[in-house]
C-alpha cells in the first residue's frame, strides 16, 4: 500500500537546524546542523529566505486537536486553523518569509531581521523566495484582514501604528 491510498500516513521529518533568537539582543538566527550547511549554497543569491519550522512549543495532543480558535487580530471572528497561521494546527508546521541579512557558510548561520518563532524552534526546511513562484497578482483576503498592507515591507509601521493582538 503506497502513502497515496493509505488512510491516514505518517511521515518522518528530520529538523535540519533551530532558530536561535534574543529579542534584548535583537538576534535572530537559523542554525543549521553541520551535515545540512552546505545546502546554503548559492542562497545568498536570493534576498528572502521562506522558513518551515516546527512550533514544538504546541506539538501536543491538546493543541493537535484543536481545529478552530478565536483570532486574537479579529474580534468576534473564530476561524478553523486552515484559515490562519495559528501555532494550534494538528501539524505545527509553521512558515515564516523573511529577509535574508547575512548568511555565514562557514558556520551554517542565516542572519534575519525577525523571526515570529521562539528561540530553539525546530526548522524543517529552507526555500528561496521566489516571485514567479511564491506571489499572485490576484488574490483575496478575509474581510477582518483588508485593512492590512499589501507587501510585507509595509507591515511593520502599519502593526506599530495600529495595535493588533496576534495572540503573544
Amino acid at each position: 500500500m503506497t502513502n497515496k491510498t493509505k488512510k491516514n500516513p505518517s511521515f518522518e521529518i528530520h529538523s535540519i537546524g533551530f532558530v536561535h533568537s534574543d529579542e534584548q539582543q535583537g538576534c535572530y538566527e537559523i542554525k543549521l546542523y553541520p551535515r545540512f550547511i552546505t545546502g546554503l549554497e548559492k542562497l545568498e543569491a536570493f534576498s528572502h529566505v521562506i522558513i518551515f519550522w516546527w512550533a514544538d512549543q504546541h506539538d501536543n495532543p491538546g493543541d493537535r486537536s484543536i481545529l478552530t480558535i478565536q483570532l486574537p487580530y479579529a474580534e468576534g471572528i473564530r476561524a478553523g486553523v486552515f484559515a490562519c497561521r495559528s501555532e494550534y494546527r494538528p501539524n505545527p508546521i509553521a512558515m515564516t518569509v523573511m529577509p535574508i541579512l547575512n548568511i555565514d557558510k562557514e558556520n551554517g548561520i542565516v542572519t534575519l531581521p525577525w523571526i515570529d518563532a521562539f528561540n530553539g524552534s525546530p526548522v524543517l526546511d529552507l526555500k528561496p523566495y521566489i516571485p514567479s513562484s511564491d506571489r499572485v497578482r490576484d488574490f483575496r483576503v478575509a474581510e477582518w484582514m483588508k485593512a492590512w498592507p499589501e507587501w510585507m515591507e509595509d507591515a511593520g509601521a502599519f502593526f506599530a501604528e495600529n495595535e493588533v493582538n496576534f495572540g503573544n
